[in-house]
């Protein structure tokens, strides 16, 4: 019975915090589609008088499509060179024994350490000199290589037995077909969590498209939905319109490779 009790108590416990935790998605769909709809006013999870002018409103207001697809670009590109950056040097780290791997390791970690707003002048010097100022190769360079989706990489692969490297040895295999053929696929969880994280890191990006990207036609979507608040007044409809697009990829991606996450996070060590 205490056994019961326990259980019972622990799905009202988990049931009530997502609720909670899905309470805020559901309020901003019901106010996407309330013409008019405020803060101030008591949440309608179903509007009396649902309507899509908020969505009608907000491509006619900003060139919304090009946006869309100015995030994409970035964030697949992104996403795409770190997965390949984080493979190779994990690989480096983890099967490739030379002096020092360990020293270097922990140095290129303490990178993580360093607030990003810290390189914000820099990197823009650097983007200003080699011309790239206002364009997509501005704004993905400095989201290529990632600490920590190297460190991720890097415990899934010291995980693969050794003697898998030295089979693969004797049958004549070097390192790059060892690299894909072997490592690759048996830490594809650990790349589809990496996915996961670099997609929603980029996607969800503002300060460095802030300061990069200078054309309206270029903005992303972060730094769109910031120009749709008003000094004075906001129309929270269309704000919350452009809200839902921008969860859609996010949520598309989480649930296409969700099966995979735990999986990765479990089997690289991170609690």
């Amino acid at each position: 019975m205490t056994d019961r009790l326990r259980r019972t108590a622990l799905y009202v416990v988990l049931t009530v915090g997502a609720l909670i935790m899905i309470f805020p998605f559901v309020w901003t769909i019901g106010t996407s589609i309330t013409p008019g709809a405020t803060l101030t006013t008591t949440p309608q999870l179903v509007p009396d008088n649902p309507s899509i002018s908020p969505y009608l409103e907000l491509f006619s207001r900003v060139p919304f499509g090009r946006i869309v697809i100015n995030s994409l670009i970035v964030a697949v590109a992104a996403t795409l060179l770190q997965l390949v950056t984080s493979a190779l040097a994990a690989y480096v780290f983890a099967r490739m024994p030379f002096p020092g791997r360990g020293a270097i390791f922990v140095v290129y970690l303490a990178t993580m350490m360093i607030p990003f707003q810290v390189l914000i002048v820099p990197l823009f010097a650097e983007m200003k000199a080699l011309g790239l100022v206002n364009t997509y190769a501005g704004a993905i360079l400095p989201m290529v290589a990632s600490a920590f989706g190297v460190f991720l990489l890097r415990q899934a692969m010291v995980s693969v037995p050794y003697d898998l490297d030295q089979a693969a040895t004797l049958d004549g295999a070097g390192h790059f077909r060892i690299f894909f053929q072997i490592i690759l696929p048996l830490v594809r969880p650990a790349l589809a969590t990496l996915t996961v994280f670099a997609f929603l890191n980029t996607w969800n990006s503002f300060l460095w498209p802030l300061i990069i990207l200078r054309d309206p036609l270029m903005q992303t979507l972060p730094v769109a939905l910031t120009s749709l608040q008003g000094q004075y007044s906001t129309q929270w409809d269309v704000l919350m319109a452009g809200s839902v697009i921008s969860i859609i990829p996010m949520f598309a991606l989480y649930v296409f490779a969700q099966k995979y996450i735990v999986q990765g996070v479990a089997g690289t060590g991170l609690k």
